[in-house]
């Protein structure tokens, strides 16, 4: 643990993580090389590529608000209702399909919505108000639904499975996505008080700076993108079901932290949590190539996120 520890250490020295992530992907994909023939050719980079675009989507989101300062653990929920919503009120139509999307677009903005209105407001940490969010829009899920529900019309899992250039099309629009929220948070001046209100809220927020507008336009993003994803995730499972964001909320905050943004908020990016999002992929690739159970894939999300928090946090204090 020492060395992995010491490793961690000296990729962070500089880029907030991001060498870390690129120095971990290397080494995966050269052991990954090594135990199977099959692992480095294109079909398994494709199907890595398809597999990662709704974590990407959802880590997006997830990354605006850590910026912040704060954290959404009703992610995971949100992605599931909105899963089941936009199967089930589709049930085949074209047309409703379109009513669909709109539907767990604005419903996933405004829990977000709900999620910084309630911080804000209440007065109540985000990590609470959105662990009641996300047990509340299970609830309703299961309500809903606890069966697989619904049906896409034809041609709909080319968004999952279709090609732009030789690539997927999700992981197109995933680096799309990305490039201009990174783009967005360093040259609009919106996106720079999201960084100013997680270095310091309270400094931030007697600057004049507009800290409740900045929440909300984070938490927004991150339900909105919850729903993103769930509608990849409907396009390459073929219906919603009521479990489908269950491991999203644990799995959307490890690319961030590896990727380098500090819990405490007011630092890191959206690239660094890109390509964190490539890593966890490949891992899961390379364990199941490994044919180890997905539980173990866990376990070790579970031990990079405290290794990567413990390392960073003793850089900053050596700041």
């Amino acid at each position: 643990m020492t060395s992995v520890a010491s490793i961690f250490t000296f990729l962070t020295k500089r880029r907030g993580g991001l060498l870390t992530v690129i120095g971990l992907i290397f080494v995966l994909t050269l052991f990954g090389v090594i135990v199977s023939d099959k692992f480095g050719t294109y079909s398994n980079a494709v199907n890595i590529l398809e597999q990662s675009t709704p974590l990407a989507i959802v880590s997006l989101g997830q990354t605006l608000v850590i910026i912040t300062g704060g954290i959404d653990l009703s992610i995971g929920s949100m992605v599931s209702l909105a899963s089941v919503l936009l199967s089930g009120l589709t049930a085949g139509d074209p047309v409703m399909m379109y009513v669909a999307i709109v539907t767990i677009l604005v419903l996933g903005g405004l829990v977000g919505i709900i999620n910084a209105g309630a911080s804000i407001y209440l007065r109540v940490h985000p990590l609470i108000v959105t662990l009641g969010t996300g047990a509340i829009l299970q609830g309703i899920t299961l309500l809903y639904t606890q069966t697989p529900i619904g049906k896409m019309p034809k041609g709909f899992d080319e968004l999952a499975y279709g090609r732009v250039l030789g690539l997927p099309l999700g992981a197109v629009f995933t680096i799309v996505v990305f490039v201009v929220t990174a783009v967005f948070l360093r040259k609009v001046p919106l996106g720079r008080y999201i960084y100013a209100t997680g270095d310091d809220a309270v400094g931030a927020q007697l600057m004049g700076l507009p800290r409740r507008k900045v929440l909300f336009v984070a938490y927004g993003f991150c339900g909105m993108m919850a729903a993103v994803a769930s509608i990849f995730l409907v396009a390459r499972l073929g219906a919603g079901q009521p479990y489908t964001g269950q491991n999203f909320t644990l799995t959307s905050i490890t690319p961030v932290v590896v990727g380098g943004t500090l819990l405490s908020g007011g630092r890191g990016g959206v690239i660094g949590t890109l390509m964190g999002v490539y890593l966890v992929s490949l891992l899961n690739n390379l364990l199941n190539f490994l044919s180890l159970s997905t539980h173990y894939q866990l376990i070790v999300q579970g031990l990079i996120v405290i290794i990567a928090v413990s390392v960073y946090v003793e850089n900053k204090r050596k700041v």
